[in-house]
């Protein structure tokens, strides 16, 4: 349980860092583009953001040590790769489909599920390690 803990807190930290580099820097000028379709009082609701983000680094953790084969960084890479599309996909194109996104906008979610949860794949594998 240890690593998990760790891991969990390993992967909140890269998900927190890069949100910030994709939601606040790279895709802040489409969100100032569609600021009508956004909440008016979306920057008060944000600690739910990062509820969210503890509960699914938690999970992505426990998860990744109940399958843990101890092949290294690439079962990290697999493992983010399999985890960002079910959440990507879901997340990107559910939105999509129920909000006036651009299309353009959940194509950039979805992409960027999958990079941020590859990296924090690689990140948990790095915590666990490499078996011999």
């Amino acid at each position: 349980m240890k690593k998990v803990l760790i891991g969990a807190v390993v992967v909140f930290v890269i998900l927190e860092v890069l949100d910030f580099l994709i939601h606040g820097v790279i895709l802040a000028p489409a969100y100032a583009a569609t600021k009508d379709i956004w909440r008016s009082d979306m920057m008060d609701k944000m600690w739910i953001m990062y509820i969210v983000t503890i509960v699914v680094s938690f999970f992505f953790a426990l998860i990744f040590s109940k399958g843990y084969e101890g092949k290294g960084v690439i079962e990290g890479v697999r493992y983010g790769l399999y985890v960002g599309v079910m959440i990507g996909i879901g997340m990107a194109y559910g939105t999509y489909a129920m909000i006036a996104i651009p299309y353009s906008l959940a194509v950039q979610w979805f992409i960027f599920a999958v990079f941020e949860y590859t990296i924090a794949g690689v990140g948990l594998s790095l915590v666990y390690g490499k078996r011999k």
